[in-house]
């Protein structure tokens, strides 16, 4: 006879493959060291293993609640932006920049006010003429002006000055305003479709690209939503094609002699000022354009 404590009882049951040892409800429960008569073969009986009568601490302490680890270096969450109101700091910002960049079109832009809108054009970085820019040339005028002028983009003195049309040209365009009967600042508006200069490798002016039209464009419509202009003079053909959605390329002469529409506003494309310098003669076509605008005015 051999007797056994009830713990190693069950342990060498495991070792054989054998299930755990069950008792009736009604028995009497073994108690550790409790010994049990075993009609078996003498076998040798080793002292518990203290690495095994210690799991109970181990095993009560997994089936705990675990311990929460806050975790470290989250990537920062991109702050969400409606119409540049509680504008992050530029360190806070998780996009790409040519993401970021979108923020600046026309569904945010279109909700801007004059005082907003004209510090983010001066400070704009939306394509590659603000390199060469020395003051952006927002615009100029009455900013409830029934007749609304748009030029191509600024030239040399208009980069210097901060300013649409000055020079020669300008002074030409002054008079032809002048002989509407709305001069410069008066029931008038002056802007460009770009409002930065665009210049070739030489530094001379050129017309500027389709990219830098689409980057610009958004703050002359802008300009047109707040203004709500009566009349637009399209100043050369990248003024018209521009605001009309037309291919870059359609001649100036195409569009004139006919009204267009802009978002319901009427208008009329003529020769940019600096052209007509170049082509007096053509001076009188400039003038049965505006005589067109004239009649294109909405009745008061």
């Amino acid at each position: 006879m051999q007797t056994f404590d009830a713990y190693n009882s069950q342990r060498a049951l495991h070792e054989l493959g054998l299930g755990p040892l069950w008792l009736l409800r009604d028995a009497e429960p073994v108690l550790p060291h409790a010994t049990v008569e075993i009609q078996t073969e003498p076998v040798a009986v080793h002292a518990p293993e203290p690495a095994i009568t210690n799991l109970a601490p181990a095993v009560s302490k997994a089936w705990s609640e675990p311990e929460v680890v806050p975790p470290k270096n989250l990537p920062k969450v991109q702050p969400v932006v409606q119409a540049f109101e509680c504008m992050p700091e530029p360190g806070d910002w998780v996009l790409p920049a040519n993401e970021i960049a979108q923020i600046a079109q026309e569904p945010a832009v279109a909700r801007l006010s004059w005082e907003a809108l004209q510090p983010m054009v001066e400070n704009c970085r939306q394509c590659g003429l603000c390199e060469g820019r020395k003051k952006a040339v927002f615009g100029t005028g009455d900013k409830q002006a029934k007749w609304l002028f748009v030029g191509e983009g600024p030239g040399y003195n208009e980069n210097l000055q901060g300013l649409p049309f000055v020079g020669a040209a300008g002074q030409l365009l002054d008079n032809m305003l002048k002989s509407l009967g709305v001069p410069r600042g008066e029931q008038s508006y002056i802007a460009n479709i770009v409002k930065c200069r665009p210049t070739d490798e030489q530094g001379k002016d050129r017309p500027p690209s389709a990219d830098e039209i689409a980057a610009c464009l958004p703050y002359l419509h802008r300009q047109i939503d707040l203004i709500k202009p009566q009349i637009i003079v399209a100043l050369g053909k990248t003024a018209a094609v521009s605001l009309l959605g037309m291919d870059l390329e359609t001649p100036v002469g195409q569009l004139r002699g006919k009204v267009h529409q802009f978002k319901g506003v009427p208008v009329v494309a003529t020769y940019h000022p600096a052209y007509l310098l170049r082509k007096p003669a053509d001076k009188a076509k400039a003038w049965a354009d505006l005589c067109l605008a004239i009649k294109a005015l909405p009745a008061s």
